[in-house]
């Protein structure tokens, strides 16, 4: 009964992003592959991270665990944000949907539209450099853990914000920061000590380690280890949510 309606409410989701998929999928694929041309075509002669690895095949999980993440954070704060703005808001109110529908609802389209445009960005830059999948159990763990924590923390943001000001300064001083901060175009032992001491703060860099561990087998950290890191940042952030799902924050004003 706490899931009752989450299906339809799912669906809705998934329509909103798939009937503007020109703009919520095939304009992030497009922005990953030219982070890939570019970087791609200065670096691969210049850097070398792991023995046996050119740079573009290590850049390209890096660049589609990205567009995971930012797209699955994109997908239930722009859906909460345009409800609250529009007004529409209200006939998910009056609806006898629990908080647990709400976020599985949510948290499940966003984890879709993360999936989708991650596979759209692989399939497109697969042919600058076919990969290896040494362990690929990581990438499909890595890859839901990643995006369902992402569309946690989307929630929280479309709940706390209440203009698409808000909204933007979310996503520009804390998504994106962490996100290019967390090794996604390099390794963070090319770092100084004492930013490598603050990526490991970061758990988006958990997210691409191990992530980028069932491509070539290699990670900056144990995959163990990211994946406790990971799992309990998911829990903590699915917690929050449905903490302020069930008290209706900023829902009811």
């Amino acid at each position: 009964m706490r899931l009752a309606g989450a299906g339809t409410l799912f669906y809705k989701e998934v329509l909103r992003f798939w009937k503007v998929a020109f703009q919520t999928i095939a304009a992030p694929v497009l922005t990953a592959v030219m982070y890939l041309l570019i970087f791609g075509h200065v670096l691969e002669d210049r850097v070398q991270v792991f023995q046996g690895v050119g740079y573009t095949s290590f850049l390209i999980p890096g660049l589609v665990m990205m567009s995971v993440l930012q797209n699955a954070f994109a997908n239930s704060s722009s859906s909460l944000i345009q409800s609250k703005i529009t007004g529409n808001l209200v006939f998910l109110l009056v609806s006898p949907l629990s908080h647990w529908a709400w976020f599985a609802a949510y948290v499940g389209a966003s984890v879709a539209r993360g999936l989708v445009v991650g596979l759209g960005v692989f399939l497109v830059t697969v042919w600058f450099a076919p990969p290896a999948f040494a362990e690929p159990w990581w990438i499909i763990v890595f890859a839901a853990l990643g995006a369902g924590m992402l569309g946690g923390l989307g929630l929280i943001a479309g709940l706390w914000a209440e203009k698409f000001d808000q909204m933007a300064a979310f996503q520009n001083f804390i998504i994106m920061p962490m996100t290019f901060l967390s090794g996604v175009f390099y390794s963070v032992k090319s770092l100084p000590p004492v930013w490598q001491t603050a990526s490991h703060l970061n758990p988006f860099f958990y997210m691409i380690d191990g992530f980028r561990r069932g491509f070539f087998g290699h990670s900056d950290v144990s995959p163990w280890f990211s994946l406790a890191v990971v799992g309990t940042a998911f829990v903590v952030v699915s917690a929050v949510a449905l903490r302020l799902l069930a008290s209706g924050y900023k829902l009811r004003q």
